[in-house]
């Protein structure tokens, strides 16, 4: 009795210690064909990343949630110009990425340092609505890409400091129209009617045609009673000079 217990024992431990190495067989097996199923799961989600991604039908919060699954932290470094960022992987790799610093609203909207420079010599001979058409002309927009007005123009000159074309022109001694006045001894009226018939040339500096005016000079209009304005000549007419007929005696 004995010896038939014991040798049925022994088949049975035979038989357990069988099928325990086939289970470990089959899962090792198994295990391996996870692993390679998993590895080509992987490698197609990483195609596909950027596929779904890019799609504008995946939606902001889909993206937050793919990014929590790819990215353990990041770290931000502020520079002078540049923000440099470190970003670790969840698998341990990390990547390091220098970003240009977006600009505010206001430096986005500044207005080009050429532009501010054209400006700047265009005082030199127009008036600030002139400057508008001009850089129009030449194809250029402002800080906000719109078309230059007068007011934007205006609004440069502020923000920049330039000399007005109104103090350029007195820094060259201009004189304004109540100066000019006193310096011939007529009227502001007149003065103005003088330059609307061309007897004077003004020089504006604004855009209501306002004038500054040229120091007099023997070339100046004076007043003079009874002559029509339409037969004054600003530049006095030098009359021809006579020929002397001399007549032979006979």
């Amino acid at each position: 009795m004995a010896d038939t217990l014991e040798a049925d024992w022994n088949h049975a431990l035979r038989a357990l210690a069988d099928a325990q190495d086939e289970y470990e067989q089959l899962a090792s097996s198994d295990r391996q064909r996870l692993d390679e199923e998993t590895r080509q799961e992987v490698l197609a989600l990483a195609s596909d990343f950027p596929r779904i991604w890019r799609d504008e039908k995946t939606p902001d919060l889909q993206r937050k949630r793919m990014v929590r699954l790819l990215i353990e932290d990041v770290t931000l470094v502020k520079g002078p110009q540049t923000i440099q960022t470190q970003v670790r992987l969840r698998g341990g790799a990390t990547r390091s990425l220098d970003i240009f610093k977006p600009l505010t609203a206001g430096e986005a909207r500044k207005t080009d340092t050429d532009i501010v420079h054209e400006i700047d010599r265009l005082l030199d001979q127009h008036t600030t609505g002139e400057i508008a058409l001009l850089l129009n002309q030449q194809g250029r927009t402002s800080g906000e890409h719109k078309p230059f007005t007068n007011r934007i123009v205006q609004r440069i000159c502020r923000a920049y400091n330039l000399k007005s074309r109104y103090q350029r022109l007195r820094d060259r001694g201009l004189l304004t129209v109540v100066e000019l006045a006193e310096h011939l001894q007529v009227t502001r009226q007149t003065i103005n009617i003088w330059r609307r018939n061309g007897l004077l040339e003004g020089h504006s500096y604004n855009d209501k045609h306002e004038c500054l005016y040229d120091i007099p000079n023997e070339h100046s209009p004076c007043k003079s009673q009874g002559q029509k304005l339409s037969e004054r000549s600003r530049f006095p007419q030098v009359p021809p000079q006579s020929t002397n007929e001399v007549q032979d005696a006979t």
